[in-house]
C-alpha cells in the first residue's frame, strides 16, 4: 500500500517519483515533437490559470501479462504548489512547506520538510513544463474514446537507468486535461491513471493542505523535520 500512495502522485499522477533526477540535456539524445510540446504546453498553461482543481481517478496495477492485480479508486485536490491526495485510507497532504503521510490501517502519520530543491514529481509539478527538463516525448496519435479524441503523446526518460522507460500520457484534445497517464516498468508491469472526473475551480479552501491530528484520535505521528 505504501507503493500505492507513492504512485498516486503520479495521478493527473497524478505522479514519476524519482524519475526526474536525471539533468542530462535533451539535446544530446534527440530531438523532442513540437506538436507534442505544444499540447503539453496547452495543458501546463489552462492550469497555471486555474484557483483548484479537484480530480477523481482510478489507479490499476497491471503485471506483465496485462492481468489487472490491483484497482483503486482516489481523489487529488490541488491549488497551486499546494496538493492532497486519497487513495485507499490513504493520505497525501502538503502545503508546499511540510508534507503528511497518513496510513489509516497503521493510524500514522509521518511528517517532512518539503526540499524546494527536490527534483521529485509532485502532483502540482505534473502541471507544469517539467516535461522539458527530463524527458524526451512525440505526439503518438489522437484516439477516440468514450466520445472523447485524445492526443497520446510517448514520453521517455533522458535518464535511461531508471526502472520506468516509457510514460503514455493522453490528453483530451478538447477540455486540454490529462485524461490517462500509463506508466511502463523495465520489469513488464504497469500503471494506469484514468481521471474519472476533472472539477476546475472547486471550493477548495487552505485547511484541506493541513493535517490535523485531531481528527485522527490514537494517530501516532512519526516528525522527521
Amino acid at each position: 500500500m505504501k507503493r500505492l500512495l507513492l504512485l498516486a502522485m503520479l495521478t493527473g499522477g497524478v505522479v514519476m517519483n524519482g524519475m526526474a533526477q536525471s539533468r542530462t540535456p535533451v539535446g544530446s539524445l534527440g530531438k523532442n515533437d513540437p506538436k507534442a510540446k505544444a499540447i503539453l504546453d496547452g495543458v501546463s498553461k489552462k492550469f497555471s490559470q486555474l484557483k483548484s482543481v479537484v480530480a477523481n481517478f482510478v489507479l490499476k496495477v497491471e503485471g506483465a501479462n496485462n492481468s489487472v492485480t490491483d484497482s483503486k479508486k482516489g481523489t487529488v485536490y490541488l491549488k497551486g504548489a499546494k496538493y492532497k491526495v486519497n487513495l485507499d485510507g490513504q493520505e497525501l497532504i502538503s502545503d508546499n512547506k511540510t508534507t503528511w503521510t497518513y496510513t489509516k490501517d497503521a493510524n500514522e502519520v509521518t511528517i517532512n520538510n518539503v526540499d524546494p530543491n527536490s527534483t521529485s514529481l509532485s502532483p502540482a509539478k505534473l502541471f507544469t513544463n517539467f516535461y522539458d527538463k527530463d524527458y524526451l516525448y512525440r505526439l503518438d496519435g489522437e484516439t477516440t474514446e468514450k466520445g472523447k479524441v485524445l492526443q497520446n503523446i510517448e514520453m521517455t526518460p533522458t535518464d535511461k537507468s531508471k526502472n520506468v522507460f516509457k510514460v503514455i500520457v493522453s490528453i483530451d484534445k478538447k477540455g486540454q486535461n490529462i485524461a490517462r497517464m500509463k506508466v511502463y516498468e523495465k520489469n513488464g508491469n504497469h500503471y494506469t491513471y484514468e481521471i474519472t472526473n476533472f472539477t476546475p475551480n472547486g471550493a477548495v479552501t487552505d485547511a484541506t493542505f493541513s493535517f490535523d491530528p485531531k481528527k485522527y484520535p490514537g494517530v501516532e505521528v512519526v516528525d522527521l523535520r
